[in-house]
C-alpha cells in the first residue's frame, strides 16, 4: 500500500513532470496566464492521462515492441477527441480559452513519456494512480504559474471562472495590482522567468535530489531489448551490460 501511495505522490514534487521532469513546457508557459483556463488544461490533460495510461497498461502485453509508440499515440488520440468532444460540447468557454493547445494534448510529452516509462511496464491500477499523481502535479503547476502570472500581470484573478463552471463568482480584481500591472508577466518573458523560480524553488525543497538518476547508458534505455547494440556489447558508457 505504501507504494502506491508513493507512486501516487510522486508526480506533486520529486517526479513532478514540469518542474523536475521539465516536459509539457510548451503548453505550460502558453496557457498559464488566467488561472481559470489553467485549470481547466490541466483537468483535461489528467482525464487523457489517464484514460491513455489504463489502456496502455492493459494492452502492453499484446502491442508490439516495435510499434509501440505509434500504438500509444493512437490510443492518446483517441482520449484526447473524446475530451475534447466534452469540453466542446459542455464547456465551449474553455474550448475558446484553450484554443489549439486542447488538441495538442496529443503531442504532449507528459502523456506519451508516462506511456513509455511506466504504464507499458506496470499494472492496470498502479498506472492510473501515476496518471493521477502526475495529472494533479502537472495541473497545481499551472494553478500556481499562472496565479502568479495573472494576479501580477493583470491584477486579476480567475476572471472567466464563470463562463466554465457557471455560478455568480467570476473572480477578484486585485487592489492596487489592478491599476499597476506588472504587464511583463503575461508575456512569454514573465512566463519564464515564473517558470524559472518555480524550479529553483522545488529544487531547493527538495535538496537537489528530486530524482537520483543511476543509470544513463543502454540498459537503463526502455528500448534496450529491441536494440541490437545491447547483445552485442555496444552499450555506452554507464550501461551495466
Amino acid at each position: 500500500m505504501s507504494n502506491r501511495l508513493k507512486t501516487l505522490s510522486n508526480g506533486l514534487i520529486r517526479e513532478n513532470p514540469v518542474l523536475v521532469l521539465v516536459l509539457g513546457t510548451c503548453p505550460t508557459l502558453a496557457i498559464s496566464t488566467q488561472a481559470s483556463g489553467a485549470i481547466g488544461m490541466g483537468v483535461a490533460a489528467t482525464l487523457v492521462l489517464l484514460g491513455s495510461n489504463m489502456a496502455i497498461s492493459a494492452l502492453r502485453k499484446i502491442i508490439p515492441d516495435k510499434v509501440r509508440i505509434p500504438c500509444y499515440i493512437v490510443l492518446i488520440a483517441g482520449f484526447v477527441t473524446i475530451v475534447q468532444m466534452l469540453v466542446k460540447a459542455f464547456a465551449p468557454a474553455l474550448d475558446a480559452s484553450l484554443g489549439i493547445y486542447l488538441p495538442l494534448i496529443v503531442v504532449n510529452c507528459i502523456i506519451l513519456g508516462r506511456a513509455e516509462m511506466y504504464a507499458n511496464k506496470n499494472g492496470v491500477l498502479d498506472s492510473a494512480l501515476d496518471a493521477i499523481g502526475m495529472g494533479v502535479g502537472f495541473t497545481l503547476t499551472l494553478f500556481v504559474m499562472a496565479t502568479i502570472r495573472e494576479v501580477l500581470g493583470s491584477g486579476t484573478w480567475m476572471v472567466g471562472i464563470r463562463d466554465l463552471i457557471g455560478g455568480s463568482w467570476n473572480g477578484v480584481i486585485v487592489p492596487w495590482l489592478s491599476s499597476n500591472q506588472i504587464s511583463i508577466m503575461t508575456l512569454a518573458p514573465g512566463g519564464f522567468f515564473v517558470f524559472g523560480c518555480l524550479i529553483a524553488l522545488v529544487n531547493k525543497m527538495s535538496a537537489g535530489k528530486a530524482i537520483q538518476k543511476t543509470d544513463f547508458g543502454c540498459a537503463g534505455c526502455p528500448s534496450a531489448k529491441a536494440c541490437g547494440k545491447l547483445q552485442e556489447g555496444q552499450c555506452g558508457e554507464g550501461a551495466d551490460a
